[in-house]
């Protein structure tokens, strides 16, 4: 696990995600959402303002959204209402982080798969936890079969974690043998036709501690194999990660850009958490989240760097992501708004 106190709100992030409660239906529920949200759609929204000129910058049918995000509405409304609203506001997919949920009753997998595709909304990912000491966790290393047995029956092309390769220690040796642990998850997740991926915090950038000029996230890159273990970049979190590790622990000059990593290597990372931040060098991690499009990452040039690349445009996948919304239905539909509303420069 990562160094991180349990107070620090990374893990935190980490650890709370591993225990949402996930998704069902309730149609019943439907009534109570009220007035909550009332938007245009995501492409009449694009059709206005400034959404006029060039060629969008976002992929057609590729944008989708973590559901850890809207965690709240799922707990008390069920899947059925907030796949409602999502589909309103023109999302294309889903990303699990939980296949459970609260108030609103059970439901199986056939179901969740079938509820989704209704609202048109492809269930494209799910995070689970990586190990855990209870036996019988709902992790990777403790429950595989299990965990890819229910990514299979909700037709998931990948399933992943955003727990960090901290399992064994921050020494390099130590995630040799968590990348080992990976390559064994992917192979097993492509032989039923899925891809394992790996989801970032900013620790993974840090320096390993045998050996400070070795920067941790680099060695996940050269240890895993690329054709059995994949990146889902959270954006946000690598942008903090520059803020913070950009320095060796001796105070040498470590420069990175995170989407020079995306760049060199673009076919391991067919997933991104496109989450926003406003620039605050006073907060310990650079960053303070915020709604998509109201932040300081430049996702104009990000998306666009990627998808311009030959053969990727239709290659990844954008899930918009706020670990805390003030208001959730209100995340998503403006993060919706604002990345449809995105145009290449001329």
């Amino acid at each position: 696990m990562s160094r991180m106190s349990q107070t620090d709100p990374e893990l935190t992030h980490r650890l709370t995600r591993r225990g949402m409660l996930g998704v069902a239906a309730g149609a019943t529920a439907a009534a109570l959402l009220g007035a909550a949200a009332t938007p245009a759609t995501a492409a009449t929204e694009a059709a206005s303002g400034a959404a006029g000129r060039g060629r969008p910058v976002l992929p057609p049918g590729r944008l989708g959204i973590q559901l850890y995000s809207l965690r709240d509405k799922v707990s008390t409304l069920g899947f059925a209402p907030v796949f409602a609203e999502l589909e309103k506001y023109g999302y294309d997919e889903v990303e699990f982080a939980g296949y459970t949920q609260g108030s609103a009753g059970p439901i199986t997998l056939a179901q969740l798969k079938r509820l989704a595709r209704n609202h048109g909304l492809n269930p494209i990912g799910s995070h689970v936890g990586y190990y855990s000491s209870d036996p019988d966790a709902y992790t990777f290393a403790q429950n595989l079969t299990k965990v890819l047995d229910d990514a299979q029956a909700l037709g998931l092309k990948h399933i992943g974690t955003a727990s960090g390769p901290f399992r064994y220690g921050s020494t390099v040796d130590a995630w040799k043998r968590a990348a080992e642990e990976f390559n064994t998850y992917g192979a097993a997740a492509r032989a039923r036709g899925m891809k394992f991926y790996q989801h970032n915090h900013s620790e993974e950038f840090s320096f390993a501690t045998d050996n400070p000029k070795v920067r941790l996230y680099d060695v996940l890159l050269a240890e895993t194999d690329p054709d059995l273990v994949f990146l889902e970049m959270d954006i946000f979190w690598a942008y903090s990660g520059q803020f913070r590790f950009s320095k060796r622990p001796d105070g040498t000059p470590a420069p990175f850009e995170p989407l020079d990593y995306v760049l060199r290597q673009p076919h391991r990372y067919p997933l991104f958490h496109v989450k926003d931040g406003v620039s605050d060098p006073a907060n310990q991690y650079g960053y303070r989240m915020t709604d998509v499009g109201d932040g300081d990452i430049d996702y104009q040039r990000f998306i666009s760097a990627v998808t311009r690349l030959r053969g990727e445009r239709l290659a990844h996948h954008w899930q918009a992501e706020h670990d805390n919304p003030t208001e959730s239905f209100t995340f998503a539909r403006r993060s919706s708004e604002h990345l449809h509303s995105l145009r290449e420069k001329c």
